[in-house]
Parts: C-alpha cells; sequence; structure tokens
C-alpha cells in the first residue's frame, strides 16, 4: 500500500510517557509566544494552536477570527516542539510549525489552501516551511491521481511513480538539511531522511545527515526533549540498517545481545544486567513520575511472583533523577526484586541511545543468554509471551 509522507516525527507519536510531554496551556503563565495573521475566508472562524504529543493533540491556545479572517494568538509553550495550526475542526487545514519560546509568527493565508500555501513570516522556519507546504500539496495531488490508478498498475510500479512523486520534496528537504543542520524546522524535513519505504530503495547517504542534524540539535538545543529524540532516532535507523545489511549478505543474527547495564542500586551497589545470565529478564525502563509506568506496576509485580521460581526476573532502570522519589516509589508499588538502577540523570542518561528509546515505560525481554527477544511487551502480551516461554 502507498503511504502519505507524513508531516511529523512517529518516534514523537509513541505511546506512554514521553521525553517532552505536553500540557495544555497554563493561562498564570505569561505568554512567551504569539501568532497573528489574516486567513481569507476563514470569517469569525475557530483557529487553535495544537501540540503534538503521545496521546494525540493537546490545545495550547485557542481564539476566533473577525470577519476579515483577522486573527491572533498567544500562550505559552515549555520548549521548542512540534505544534499545529488549525483552522475549526477540519482534517485539512492544519499547517505545522516548530514553534520555540519567545518567537513571533506571522500568518497570510487562504482558507482554501491553508494547509499547503500559507505564507509564514518571523522565526527561521518559516522560509522552508512555506517551501516544504508547497511542495507537500503538489505531492498529495500526485498521490490522489496515483491512488486512482490502483488495479491497473503493478505494485512494483505504483512505487516507482510514488518514489518519483516524493523526490522533489525529499530533495528540497535533504538540501535544506545539509545548508542548516540546526534549523527547527528539520524536525519535520528529516522524514525525508528516514526508509518511509524500507533499505531497499534508501540512499545510505542519508544515515550520515541523520547524524548530522541530530549532532547539530544536541549542541544548539542542549538537553532538550527533542535533540534527544534525533539522537535516538539516527541510532535506531544506524542499528536496523546494519541489520538489514547483515541479513541480506545471509549472516543475520536471529536476535542481538542486551548491552550491558551497570548502575548502582538504591544502596549504592553496583548491579550488572550480565549477571542476570541464565535467567529470562525483563528490563525495565521506567520512572517514580511516569503514571502509565505507576500503572504497569501491578502487572509486573503479579508475574514476578507467578514466574520467579521459573527462572524469570525484573532489571528495573529508572530515569529518575530524584533519589528520594525513585526509593519511596519503589517501596509504595511494592517492587520485589532486588534489581533497581538508576544514574539518577534522567532523559540524560546514554541508556535512551543505548537502547534506542524516547518514551516510557519501555520493556526489553532478554533471554537466558542475554540476547534480546522483544521489546515494547507489558500488559496481556508481556503475560502471553512468559507463558510461552517458561515451563508449566
Amino acid at each position: 500500500m502507498l503511504r502519505l509522507l507524513p508531516f511529523y516525527i512517529l518516534l514523537f507519536l509513541l505511546s506512554a510517557c514521553d521525553s517532552g510531554e505536553s500540557n495544555e496551556n497554563d493561562n498564570s503563565k505569561p505568554a512567551n509566544f504569539s501568532i497573528k495573521g489574516t486567513v481569507a475566508g476563514a470569517s469569525e472562524t475557530t483557529i487553535i494552536l495544537e501540540a503534538m504529543s503521545q496521546n494525540g493533540t493537546i490545545k495550547v491556545a485557542e481564539t476566533t477570527s473577525n470577519s476579515a479572517g483577522d486573527f491572533e494568538l498567544e500562550g505559552n509553550i515549555p520548549g521548542l516542539g512540534i505544534y499545529q495550526l488549525r483552522i475549526g475542526q477540519a482534517q485539512d487545514k492544519v499547517v505545522p510549525m516548530t514553534l520555540s519560546p519567545n518567537e513571533n509568527v506571522k500568518v497570510n493565508a487562504n482558507l482554501t489552501d491553508f494547509a499547503t500555501n500559507p505564507k509564514l513570516s518571523g522565526p527561521e522556519w518559516t522560509s522552508p516551511m512555506n517551501g516544504y507546504l508547497r511542495l507537500f500539496g503538489t505531492f498529495i495531488e500526485g498521490q490522489m491521481q496515483l491512488n486512482a490508478q490502483r488495479g491497473q498498475l503493478t505494485e512494483d510500479q505504483l512505487m516507482k511513480k510514488y518514489l518519483e512523486l516524493r523526490k522533489p520534496i525529499d530533495d528540497f528537504a535533504i538540501q535544506q538539511m545539509n545548508k542548516d543542520a540546526d534549523n527547527p524546522v528539520n524536525i519535520v524535513l528529516v522524514n525525508s531522511a528516514t526508509p518511509s519505504t524500507g533499505f531497499e530503495n534508501w540512499d545510505a547517504k542519508n544515515l550520515e545527515l541523520l547524524k548530522k542534524v541530530a549532532e547539530a540539535y544536541k549542541k544548539r538545543f542542549a538537553g532538550s526533549p527533542i535533540a534527544s529524540t534525533m539522537e535516538n532516532q539516527a541510532f535506531q535507523i544506524e542499528s536496523a540498517y546494519n541489520e538489514y545489511q547483515l541479513s541480506i549478505n545471509g549472516t543475520s543474527s536471529s536476535s542481538q545481545m542486551a548491552p550491558e547495564i551497570s548502575m548502582q542500586d538504591p544502596s549504592g551497589k553496583i548491579r550488572k544486567l550480565s549477571a542476570l545470565r541464565g535467567k529470562i529478564v525483563l528490563i525495565d525502563f521506567w520512572a517514580s513520575w511516569c503514571g502509565p509506568c505507576r500503572r504497569e506496576s501491578p502487572n509486573v509485580v503479579k508475574l514476578y511472583k507467578q514466574y520467579k521460581d521459573k527462572g524469570f526476573t525484573v532489571f528495573s532502570v529508572s530515569l529518575d533523577n530524584n533519589a528520594t522519589a525513585w526509593k519511596q516509589a519503589i517501596t509504595t508499588d511494592g517492587l520485589l526484586w532486588p534489581d533497581h538502577v538508576s544514574d539518577l540523570k534522567g532523559w540524560q542518561t546514554p541508556m535512551t541511545g543505548l537502547y534506542g528509546f524516547n518514551s516510557i515505560p519501555h520493556t526489553v525481554l532478554v533471554d537466558r543468554e542475554g540476547k534480546i527477544l522483544a521489546t515494547g511487551l507489558r500488559g496481556e502480551s508481556l503475560e502471553q509471551k512468559l507463558k510461552e516461554l517458561m515451563p508449566n
């Protein structure tokens, strides 16, 4: 099936607690951004700025345009992120924005082609965003025409035409990223460098570009969840590409070894993942402040009690930076297993890059030899997997 080119990096939309979860705009905080302008044809219409989160969209600010389509939005945002300006509730009247605090954006647009031909101005990301959206509009038109040809063309022919349609967007994005690696617009443009249709038609040179952008973000937006996500994405793609290269050479392994984890437990003792060889291990990345993690705790405790005498255990890695909160959560939730570790660096822990995740809870199931069996298992899926692995 042909895929529409996504506006946003899918890693930002993973379920659970992500590293930069946005909250609905707090009116008690002073405004630190403004968006104003005119949308011709949008008379007395609701205009909303939304933040993209793992749970969908969160309203940040809302206003109503006047009879001429003039509007002004103000609000407070925590930092650089992916936002979208929406006209009413229409799904096709949305413009992505890579906003940062203290930015003032101007909009001059028409309602009819709002999503593909807005004239944004102000911050550095607006000009390349305008160019990208115009190309995206052309792509969408071509995509619709191509979908109408289904049944008349083979899948190979459809894919070839799809790649031809997408090429102007990808060329524009890659040129822009190479020229201006730390521009906030790259949060959107980076999709053009990722292997959306598999590695078969992917230019491996894009891996170096992804690393270049990640490094640029790491320097400019040090400590930002976005920078961490960019780095993690590059890591994940590199790992997958290396595995792909091994597979086409006939040397792919069925699973990879779980990287070593060696950290202090609450008492200061060093605990290592490798010390648990011979057991089925659930590596559980969590934190005391993560609601979904804490809600999953009773299930993990239940499974630990059920299978601990059959060779199953848990190795909990906390992304806390408050030792007291971490220790209290272990006690409160009754996390009985002995292996609890943390470097108390929060999202700055190297574990996010080593294990390639940007949201928690994140789980990695490891076999008795230390090889990764599965990732992301929890709830019923984790219970079913353990039933398969554990003796009756």
